[in-house]
């Protein structure tokens, strides 16, 4: 098959690097046109675009396809397959409906659960045991195509936004290839979602990352995991930022004020809703990151209140 691959974040790569090592050719990649970034507001190439250049592979970055020479460019290739993953650009039904066998996006959830844009993060906070990736043909809804394939993943303890990031995009890869079969010989058995069971996944903002001590020890860990590596679940110390980058809810009680400091030993406590959560890596304002024992031997904080 001639297949074009549209993706922009990291997340996409291991399913175009697994298509490159298919019989099939990548026509071309679609990514967001580059942006700028860092303190220099330099611009720079999404990771898609910089894999996709060192492979020779024909790289597009239209703004949308709301112009005829988008389309007509699009058109010139003669796909007959698009893929999709975390593309980011909306793509019209005259997109969806120009490939031979459509448009077919890896979402990072098992829908109908989660549909939009930020699932992983979602699945982590709403204390979620599993998720997965579901295959689905692309329609002119928001990830309401019938599904062709899903995989499950656990979600573990330990797991943040970050590590479950890498785990479903291999999961995802490794789902497509398994597809592809079905997709060159026209045996997909499509499935209806069940849209009584559909749940969306709205954007991240960072007002949401600024921690509640007044919540349970275990809904704030999962804020502090969903929230890594960005926005990063955060707090107030002497009306500075504090990021909280990793924390484990303790089985030891309390009756302090929500967000008040207690040091045992190395031990950082902060007391929540129903007991003490200890911090174990935190990035005081304009510092690097450090565990929290390196933060405690240079500042006494002890009975101090956060947030």
């Amino acid at each position: 098959m001639k297949i074009i691959f549209a993706g922009t974040p990291a997340f996409s790569l291991p399913t175009l690097q697994a298509l490159t090592q298919t019989k099939h050719h990548i026509c071309a990649v679609y990514t967001q046109p580059d942006r700028p970034s860092g303190r220099g507001r330099k611009y720079h190439p999404s990771p898609v675009k910089q894999y996709a250049s060192g492979q020779n592979i024909a790289v597009e970055q239209p703004l949308n396809f709301n112009s005829n020479d988008a389309l007509d460019a699009l058109a010139s290739y003669r796909a007959d397959l698009i893929i999709v993953v975390a593309y980011g650009i909306v793509l019209p039904e005259t997109v969806l409906n120009m490939p031979r066998f459509g448009c077919i996006n890896i979402h990072a959830s098992l829908l109908p659960r989660w549909r939009g844009a930020a699932p992983i993060q979602r699945a982590i906070l709403s204390g979620d045991k599993e998720t997965g990736v579901t295959l689905m043909q692309m329609d002119k809804g928001l990830d309401t195509g019938d599904m062709l394939s899903k995989v499950s993943c656990e979600i573990s303890e330990q797991d943040n936004a970050s590590s479950l990031h890498e785990k479903l995009a291999s999961v995802g890869a490794n789902a497509l290839i398994d597809l592809l079969p079905s997709i060159e010989s026209d045996a997909l058995q499509p499935v209806q979602q069940a849209a009584s069971d559909a749940s969306y996944a709205h954007k991240l903002s960072k007002q949401e990352a600024f921690i509640d001590w007044n919540k349970p020890a275990a809904e704030i860990q999962r804020v502090i995991q969903a929230f890594n590596p960005w926005p990063v679940a955060h707090t107030l110390i002497h009306q500075k930022p504090l990021r909280i980058w990793q924390a484990r809810v303790s089985t030891k009680s309390t009756s302090n004020a929500p967000g008040q400091v207690k040091i045992n030993g190395h031990q950082l406590l902060v007391s929540c809703a129903d007991g003490y959560l200890e911090i174990a890596e935190l990035q005081p304002a304009n510092k690097r990151r450090m565990a929290a024992s390196d933060y405690l031997s240079a500042h006494s904080i002890n009975g101090l209140t956060l947030g």
